[in-house]
């Protein structure tokens, strides 16, 4: 969905003795091919993954017997889960019946892989840590450099030299998190030597929502950026929600099912706890970097802070995370949270109803869900109004922002 997150899971996969490779860069001919081959009410990120797969059959070299492509599902009620069979039924019309569509499933917490690849879910949990991480450190640098790009260049830097670990064969679980370790220690040393004027007000902006949207930068026009450009700060949701938000659901399924000594809900929990692990061995080296940016400790902090607007229990999907990481930012001193949905998307439409009650319970903090298509809007006037609306709200709220300790 990001272009970190697809380029460290290409590497992981490599490491497999797997050829890997991103599908071509989103674009105008994107959304042309997906029109041809779509009824055009589906939503964006179904056209714009349809497109990009399109695409490949137009790259050099391409073959259809040699060919994966790579297309997780969900289940509940988003239409994402329909996108891999589609997938399927479009290339089949197209004569491309040997191309494999893989699509693992949140049913069972993308265990439909793992079963098949062993350590590789390793490592890819790695590079989903990894690539979160090195965008965190891009979006907290990038609004404060005073050489434009430098943030850039130091983020493209650590997915290239992450992405030379996790593609590395023969290496046990253990000698890979220790090498890459030694990674993290090298990207924080670089973004720390980045020149910067860390100066307190900017407005914290936090961007929840439909995960595609949110996080591909094609499909939502690079809004980080554009608040940067207008002022703002942003603070994004990451990738690691969605994967602690499966396994949560799986372990409440299994509790349900077959009770909390039985060998499903076990292994279920065996399975979260490497994932802490890692994912504390990964952070530890950059605790103080993220001094007031720490993400919950656990993702039922965020579906506790919902469940007064959505039950985690009885509602699925996005909806739920969205809701309770807006409470958990106000709590973080944000100034504002947008909701980035594509057009007609479920998740947001819910959202969009539940908003106003959230922002009331919490001082009137601002928040908007900003709807994309590709149709041609003025995003930049909506967001400078709605910065605007942040930096009023910042002269009155409640709750500080806790700022590291090499902020002036």
């Amino acid at each position: 969905m990001s272009y970190a997150t697809a380029t460290l899971t290409a590497a992981s996969f490599r490491s497999a003795d797997i050829e890997t490779a991103l599908v071509p860069d989103s674009d105008a001919d994107t959304l042309e091919l997906a029109g041809f081959h779509s009824g055009g009410e589906e939503c964006l990120p179904h056209k714009i993954t349809l497109g990009d797969f399109l695409k490949v059959c137009r790259t050099p070299g391409f073959d259809p017997r040699k060919t994966a492509l790579f297309m997780p599902r969900a289940e509940g009620p988003c239409r994402f889960g329909q996108y891999a069979p589609y997938l399927r039924q479009v290339f089949d019309e197209l004569g491309y019946g040997d191309v494999l569509v893989m699509s693992p499933s949140s049913a069972d917490a993308y265990q439909g892989i793992g079963e098949q690849a062993g350590e590789l879910m390793h490592t890819v949990w790695m590079g989903i840590v990894l690539a979160d991480l090195a965008s965190r450190f891009m979006l907290k640098t990038r609004p404060y450099e005073t050489n434009a790009g430098d943030a850039d260049a130091c983020f493209r830097a650590a997915l290239a030299e992450f992405g030379e670990v996790l593609a590395l064969r023969d290496l046990s679980p253990k000698e890979r998190l220790g090498r890459l370790v030694e990674r993290v220690k090298t990207m924080r040393d670089r973004f720390r030597a980045v020149p910067t004027n860390y100066v307190k007000g900017r407005p914290l902006i936090g961007l929840v929502g439909e995960i595609f949207c949110r996080l591909n930068t094609f499909a939502n026009e690079d809004l980080a950026r554009r608040v940067e450009q207008l002022g703002g700060e942003c603070w994004l949701s990451d990738t690691p929600e969605w994967i602690w938000y499966t396994n949560w659901c799986r372990e409440t399924d299994a509790i349900r099912e077959r009770g909390r000594f039985s060998a499903r809900y076990l292994k279920r929990k065996l399975k979260s706890h490497v994932q802490h692990r890692y994912e504390q061995a990964l952070l530890a080296p950059v605790h103080d970097d993220f001094k007031g940016y720490e993400e919950p400790h656990d993702v039922r902090e965020v579906l506790d802070a919902a469940w007064p607007y959505l039950p985690a229990d009885g509602a699925l999907g996005e909806m739920v995370l969205s809701t309770g990481k807006a409470i958990y930012l106000y709590h973080k001193g944000a100034d504002g949270v947008i909701d980035i949905s594509p057009f007609t998307c479920m998740n947001g439409i819910i959202c969009d109803a539940i908003y106003p009650a959230v922002s009331a319970d919490h001082d009137d903090m601002p928040m908007r869900i900003f709807y994309f298509d590709k149709a041609n809007t003025d995003i930049d006037r909506d967001l400078e109004i709605f910065l605007d609306l942040a930096r009023a709200y910042q002269r009155r709220k409640r709750h500080p922002r806790i700022y590291p300790d090499y902020f002036a």
